[in-house]
């Protein structure tokens, strides 16, 4: 009987530390970054740091190609417009490109669209002159009147490109500022401002689109050095993705419109994210995208067949 209870006890200690769900597909070398979910096709979309693709994977697990172009080096960052016709990609040559080169490295910045049907580039707008300096175009969100919002995490700025494919410098405000990488994830609160992690920093910034250098400093009990993407689930809650070491997911609460939030929920070590980037929603479920970029960063010499997106299971957090 005793036995049988030890049995029983390294059989739930067993299933505790499980990660949750994945869903796996085989896309050689792609390394993706970007997730986003498209509810009319039930499919996500996915990125690639190293080859500069986009892919689609269904909730099975295959993996197939939407979007290639050899002027392509990497694509981060993408979202299903809210027309749900259209994909919208950052693109450029950060830092993991098969193909980079120097007249791009570090140079290229462009925010593509596509259309989800035909998967043919439908635009292409230029972002790498409006400032001077490196370019890293790593993510963007869309507000009610369809301007595009992209962060460059080298520029340390925002950009706008209207609907009508106008380019301009949205904010470079001080606080957008890192000795590293800077701004990264990026969303839309529909109460008029974006919410933008910086990833140097770790702190979460408020800016209103009515006086974008008025930014602000969410004021948070801690701060998320290497916070990567960022997901509104409601005007109240925002899911917070950390990487860098961390490789955990917050749920982050607000109760005064975010002039100050509280962790109110996140997942577990045992999880064991692999250098989670990106987050989706399907249906009222959570999916990250595992970058598996420490391979990379490690210089790995036999490139990743197989990657995943895992679900995020969230738990309270102890006060």
């Amino acid at each position: 009987m005793k036995k049988y209870i030890i049995f029983l006890l390294l059989t739930q200690l067993t299933w505790a530390q499980e990660p949750t769900k994945r869903i796996e597909f085989e896309a050689p070398e792609s390394y993706p970054e970007g997730v986003a979910f498209d509810k009319g096709a039930n499919v996500f979309y996915v990125s690639s740091a190293r080859l500069g693709t986009v892919g689609k994977v269904t909730k099975e697990g295959k993996y197939s190609a939407l979007y290639a172009d050899q002027s392509l080096k990497s694509t981060y960052g993408l979202k299903v417009h809210p027309d749900g016709k259209r994909l919208f990609v950052c693109a450029g040559d950060a830092n993991y490109s098969k193909f980079s080169t120097p007249d791009t490295k570090k140079k290229m910045a462009r925010l593509l669209s596509i259309d989800l049907k035909s998967g043919k580039k439908l635009a292409d707008v230029d972002l790498s002159g409006l400032v001077p300096g490196e370019h890293f175009p790593n993510d963007l969100a869309f507000d009610k009147d369809g301007n595009v919002y992209i962060t460059d995490s080298f520029a340390d700025v925002v950009y706008k490109v209207d609907p009508n494919g106008k380019a301009s410098v949205f904010s470079q405000s001080e606080l957008l500022k890192s000795a590293g990488v800077g701004p990264n994830g990026i969303v839309y609160h529909p109460d008029g401002f974006l919410l933008v992690a910086n990833n140097g920093t770790g702190a979460l910034i408020k800016l209103p689109l009515a006086s974008a250098q008025n930014g602000t400093k969410v004021k948070i009990g801690q701060f998320f050095p290497s916070a990567d993407g960022l997901l509104l689930n409601d005007n109240n809650t925002l899911t917070l993705v950390q990487n860098g070491g961390v490789n955990k997911i917050f749920r982050l609460k607000s109760t005064d419109n975010w002039t100050t939030a509280e962790v109110s929920q996140s997942t577990s070590v045992e999880d064991r994210f692999a250098f989670p980037s990106t987050a989706a929603m399907s249906g009222g479920e959570t999916w990250i995208m595992n970058a598996n970029f420490s391979e990379l960063a490690e210089g790995n010499n036999v490139p990743s067949k197989k990657f995943s997106l895992q679900q995020a299971v969230f738990s309270p957090v102890k006060k």
